[in-house]
């Protein structure tokens, strides 16, 4: 273990002081770097190597819980652990997270739907039980407001609407484009926060139109709409915390690239056993 641990910070110190600090011979380390590799160390250096090709073709994203997942899926009999002792050992690490406010108004004297959703994020089958909410982003020509629309079967990106002005049709556009794509039957329950846009005449009367069920958040509590949070929290860690849009054109196509090419069909969710939302759904169809 010393001289791997010599080997791994040859480039940082120097390895007569680090054999001198770690008291082996330097003729010993030598000796034991020449040597022909056994089957386990050959097969540890595959691991190291396999596991950070896989970090960075996931840009960083993941950590050891989904990197061990693509390690397992891969055919790879690895635990945990092991993966983040040696995510550590590569200085692999991932992203980082911030704090973000909340973004809609629930200051309106609109009327407001009860909770129904209760804080249950789970779902038996598609189209049962959808979420939705508003983020924003900063691009060098002013703020950029995102609403989705989320799938609580899959945590599939079902809907989603991109604009410069937080207004009703911004939630409107993410809700048609939802129907559009899965066709839901009445009886849908359509869970959001207490904002203005969702409480307003116009959204209201497109979900009483197809005969969706409204549910609203309980004031100032984002525990209520926890699965889309977290999906906010993933895609701001994920691909736009730190990036610098130079036009709201160039956030809208780096927001697309990560909902329906990465977060739909690739990235591995942990709610439905480390698959994607499409793999999840392909699966439980099958």
């Amino acid at each position: 273990m010393r001289y791997a641990w010599i080997t791994l910070q040859e480039g940082t110190f120097s390895i007569k002081a680090m054999c001198r600090v770690l008291k082996v011979r330097r003729n010993g380390y030598h000796a034991w770097k020449g040597r022909k590799p056994g089957a386990r160390e050959a097969q540890a250096k595959r691991l190291d190597e396999t596991l950070r090709q896989r970090f960075e073709a996931h840009q960083g994203r993941y950590g050891s819980p989904r990197l061990t997942a693509e390690l397992k899926a891969e055919g790879w009999r690895v635990g945990r652990p092991r993966v983040a002792k040696r995510m550590r050992a590569l200085g692999l690490k991932a992203r980082a997270a911030k704090k973000y406010k909340a973004t809609t108004q629930s200051k309106h004297n609109l009327p407001v739907a009860p909770n129904r959703l209760e804080q249950d994020f789970t779902a038996h089958a598609p189209n049962q039980k959808w979420v939705s909410d508003i983020t924003y982003l900063w691009t060098g020509a002013g703020w950029l407001y995102l609403a989705v629309v989320l799938d609580l079967y899959s945590r599939a990106v079902v809907g989603w609407s991109m604009s410069e002005r937080i207004t009703r049709d911004l939630v409107i556009q993410a809700l048609t484009m939802a129907v559009g794509r899965r066709r839901p039957k009445a009886g849908l329950i359509v869970h959001s926060d207490r904002g203005s846009q969702y409480a307003s005449n116009d959204y209201q009367q497109l979900l009483a139109q197809h005969g969706f069920l409204c549910s609203m958040s309980r004031k100032g509590d984002c525990h209520d709409n926890a699965a889309m949070e977290s999906f906010f929290h993933s895609l701001k860690v994920e691909q736009t915390q730190g990036a610098r849009y130079a036009t709201r054109e160039d956030a809208k196509a780096d927001v697309f690239e990560y909902i329906e090419t990465y977060y739909n069909r690739q990235r591995r969710h942990s709610t439905l056993n480390y698959l994607s939302p499409c793999d999840f759904e392909a699966r439980m169809a099958a």
